[in-house]
């Protein structure tokens, strides 16, 4: 449990450092979530926790676009 907390503190940090907001919070949600899943598949939460920022960073990044288009069409009509 000790290295789950570092490693998401270690992830956190990283991630703050040289993302934007929304990579940030998609980045720290999907650390959290694969952490926990990470744990309960045979003690791998430090992966978990890693290859959930990365996910929940694409779908931020993701969201974030749909959101511009989304803005940008609805001011172009």
């Amino acid at each position: 449990m000790k290295r789950t907390i570092a490693a998401l503190a270690l992830i956190a940090a990283a991630t703050t450092l040289v993302t934007s907001e929304a990579e940030a919070r998609g980045c720290l949600k999907g650390a959290v979530v694969g952490a926990i899943a990470g744990h309960y598949a045979h003690h791998h939460a430090v992966l978990g926790a890693i290859g959930g920022c990365i996910v929940g960073r694409h779908l931020a990044n993701q969201h974030d676009r749909d959101a511009r288009a989304a803005h940008d069409h609805a001011a172009h009509h």
